[in-house]
């Protein structure tokens, strides 16, 4: 075995030592750049993100209308979900736990990513005269979601306001579901960044 070879070996495995002995700190500091969520502030809008499956966005965009930060709440209509889109669905849930339905707006379009619902909204807001927007979406999602809307819209302030955490950041490679949310966004995040 030749000396560079030797060396290179040798820093590979201090290397990999390294990164193992210390796993436990860059692996909660890369889940929690997912993150980034702001105390909400009074607003001319909120706006809840499609994707969510469950109904925490609508009941954390319907219960921060209800404190008093805005006085509407656009439903992004991204998804489509056995013949109908996902406002269709989230707003009489929400409804079903106490909302009234007069605060929602349904808006309703096809697309497949963040960016392109992104897209579809901030036209809509600036059509409606908004100028200030609370976006609410999962925790995991906030960092990319704030950074897509930030760069399509600067001219619009724009608070970034998490549902409950679903996820425990400090071990979450620990959890199947957390590994699996960890992984999916971190693959949306670094094609978000590279355009694709």
């Amino acid at each position: 075995m030749n000396r560079r070879l030797a060396w290179f070996l040798g820093a590979l495995l201090v290397l990999s030592s390294a990164l193992l002995i210390t796993r436990e700190s860059w692996l909660q500091g890369m889940g929690r750049m997912l993150v980034d969520t702001q105390p909400p502030r009074k607003s001319d809008m909120i706006v809840v993100l499609g994707g969510d499956w469950y109904g925490n966005r609508i009941l954390k965009a319907a219960q921060l209308a209800k404190e008093g930060y805005a006085p509407l709440v656009l439903v992004s209509g991204s998804g489509y979900l056995y013949g109908n889109y996902e406002g269709d669905l989230a707003v009489p849930y929400a409804v079903s736990h106490g909302y009234s339905p007069e605060i929602f707006i349904k808006f309703r379009y096809p697309v497949t990513s963040t960016r392109q619902e992104a897209q579809m909204v901030v036209p809509e807001l600036r059509r409606r005269g908004v100028k200030s927007y609370i976006l609410v979406t999962s925790e995991f999602h906030t960092a990319r979601a704030g950074r897509i809307f930030r760069e399509i819209a600067p001219d619009l302030a724009g608070t970034v306001v998490a549902t409950s955490s679903t996820v425990n950041w400090d071990n979450w490679w620990k959890d199947r579901e957390a590994r699996k949310t960890f992984l999916m966004e971190w693959t949306k995040t670094v094609t978000a960044m590279v355009g694709m």
